[in-house]
């Protein structure tokens, strides 16, 4: 478990830069509100980083096996679709393991653009790939890819430029979210196309199973978003006093991560201080699961031509490859 590294508030005053972080506004803001959201994307520090990749190996999480699976059966057939001299922008790029599936089955890949919001663990994974892959252009972006994306322009020469965005991160947000950051996909990947990973509907208890490991390595990742709070922004969040909760909500198809606190007691971040009553939580994440005919229709109605679809024998995954809109001029 993750030391909790508590400050004293008194001792450790906010600074003007630490108020204004994108994290402290929304975190605060999450305080403030009932009920209480922030984002999944303020998980991915660096220890947040090297604990989701714990996570992928826990026996429970059937996800990260199982399209990696999809990935080495399929890589040439999904390679023959990208093409010679592509360009793969891969979308919350983490460790960068599964892009090498492609990359080995690939003709000639020209340049590989991972993007990533956790800068350190970005640039560990995009040395270590360069090593591996000496001929490859690995241009490594650190940015939120949910907001507006602005990559280079492509290679001379190269051709499509491929989205690559593994591991079902779409089911992180909200519908309505989900549809804009396709829309968008389909804008930045004209005359390209986009690889998707989809976790799927499946049996309550095997997804229960997967968000709640018995190693307990799940409940570190969520608490670690109270961690860094404590790292970065002084705050005073006591870890043993707040309780890993995730549960399947049926009729939103989703699994709902939650922090809740075991006793009324007040918090300090940023010199501001909130209540939370015994029970309350903080909700850190969701994560939706797809019909593949639910997913084609999203696909569509953000631009996309869906294509040939991947799925494991027991459908618990899929890989979705969706054509771009041509690029502006073209028919």
């Amino acid at each position: 478990m993750l030391n909790p590294g508590l400050l004293n508030a008194d001792e450790a005053p906010e600074t003007n830069e630490t108020a204004r972080s994108p994290f402290a506004q929304d975190l605060l803001a999450a305080l403030a509100r009932r009920p209480r959201s922030i984002s999944p994307k303020y998980f991915y520090d660096a220890s947040g980083s090297a604990l989701f990749d714990r996570i992928c190996e826990l026996p429970e999480y059937y996800p990260t096996r199982t399209e990696l699976a999809l990935l080495s059966t399929h890589a040439g057939e999904i390679a023959g679709h990208m093409g010679p001299r592509a360009e793969v922008v891969e979308f919350g790029a983490g460790s960068m393991r599964k892009i090498r599936l492609l990359l080995d089955a690939m003709e000639q890949p020209l340049r590989y653009l991972p993007v990533d919001i956790s800068d350190g663990h970005l640039s560990r994974a995009a040395a270590a790939l360069r090593r591996d892959y000496p001929t490859l252009d690995v241009l490594p972006v650190g940015a939120d890819y949910t907001q507006r994306l602005s990559l280079p322009a492509p290679m001379l020469g190269a051709g499509p430029r491929v989205g690559f965005f593994p591991g079902s991160t779409i089911g992180n947000f909200p519908p309505e979210e989900a549809l804009h950051f396709l829309q968008m996909a389909a804008q930045l990947l004209r005359g390209g196309a986009l690889l998707l990973g989809v976790d799927l509907v499946k049996d309550p208890d095997m997804l229960h199973a997967a968000y709640n490991d018995a190693q307990g390595v799940t409940a570190a990742f969520n608490l670690n978003l109270l961690a860094r709070a404590n790292r970065e922004l002084h705050a005073n969040f006591d870890l043993a006093q707040f309780a890993h909760s995730a549960f399947y909500n049926a009729p939103l198809q989703r699994i709902e991560m939650h922090l809740m606190s075991r006793c009324p007691q007040r918090v300090s971040v940023c010199g501001e201080c909130f209540e939370f009553a015994e029970g309350e939580t903080l909700h850190t994440e969701n994560s939706y699961k797809f019909t593949i005919d639910g997913l084609r229709q999203l696909a569509a109605q953000a631009g996309f031509r869906p294509g040939p679809v991947w799925t494991d024998p027991q459908h618990l995954f899929s890989l979705h490859w969706l054509q771009a809109p041509p690029m502006k001029g073209l028919p």
